[in-house]
């Protein structure tokens, strides 16, 4: 859906998602939010009665169902599916972005988690959460790749864990070579873990 598309409250949590992987939790204000989706002030309080909790909370649920549903694409985009094929096109999203736009922007669900996992109940089982959506269909990509299903979660953790890893380390260094490293070391173990038939 297109931003335009969208209406005032979907813009918000859209914009507060946008905002805190930039700047994260504390630095993302409502009335930072209510420009950047063009809404009214007056309509944060209408959308989001339990305010910048619930704002925060709403946006990481967005970024996980918006990272589990690229799943899908991203196989779409491979001629075969493997899983190094499948973790080096997740992988690829953030070279892309970062090689062209620069470093600004992280992860929303990392952000939120580092900014209130311990301070704020909700918004760490919104992470929670967001992770857990995301991974189930890496989970499930993997294992319709004959991965065995006994392995295929684990294995979705461990690609989401090395993603958002080298995610940081890439912002950090302000070069993409941590998420170039992890594709190319991570990939063989992956497609090592299908089953032969």
């Amino acid at each position: 859906m297109a931003v335009s598309e969208r209406g005032p409250r979907e813009r918000m949590v859209f914009s507060a998602a946008q905002l805190i992987r930039r700047d994260g939790v504390a630095s993302t204000g409502m009335r930072e939010v209510a420009a950047h989706a063009g809404a009214p002030r007056g309509s944060l309080q209408h959308y989001f009665p339990g305010g910048k909790e619930q704002l925060v909370n709403e946006a990481v649920g967005w970024a996980g169902r918006y990272a589990g549903n690229r799943v899908a694409r991203f196989l779409a985009a491979l001629p075969e599916p493997t899983p190094s094929g499948l973790f080096a096109q997740m992988v690829r999203q953030w070279t892309d972005e970062y090689e062209t736009s620069g470093f600004a922007g992280g992860c929303p669900v990392a952000a939120a988690t580092v900014d209130c996992a311990e301070a704020t109940v909700s918004t760490r089982e919104a992470a929670a959460a967001a992770f857990a959506t995301w991974t189930g269909p890496v989970a499930g990509a993997l294992a319709d790749m004959g991965v065995p299903e006994e392995r295929a979660g684990a294995l979705a953790t461990l690609m989401i864990s090395t993603l958002e890893g080298a995610i940081l380390i890439a912002r950090a260094e302000r070069d993409v070579r941590a998420l170039t490293t992890v594709t190319r070391e991570l990939g063989p173990l992956l497609d090592a873990a299908v089953r032969a038939d």
